[in-house]
């Protein structure tokens, strides 16, 4: 069963504060990246890719990922932008 596809911070208010505190979370980590191991900055950077409204928080994140994933650029856009970016 395929069920539509739905922003995740329009579901319902407690998962809408859920994913703003993970967004939140990813920010920090990405503010302090030295700090973490490249796992932990990459799925924060994947994070804002997936849930920030911000067309160059988006951007500074998929150059993070491009300098730490090591795939091919197609793969890693793929990964944070499901859907081919659409909304």
């Amino acid at each position: 069963m395929n069920l539509p596809h739905t922003h995740p911070m329009h579901l319902t208010p407690g998962v809408s504060a859920w994913m703003a505190d993970r967004l939140t979370e990813a920010r920090r980590i990405l503010a302090d990246t030295p700090q973490h191991p490249n796992s932990l900055v990459i799925l924060a950077a994947r994070v804002i890719t997936g849930q920030s409204t911000s067309a160059s928080e988006c951007a500074d994140a998929v150059d993070v990922l491009c300098q730490l994933d090591r795939r091919p650029l197609q793969t890693v856009a793929a990964a944070a932008f499901p859907n081919g970016g659409a909304a």
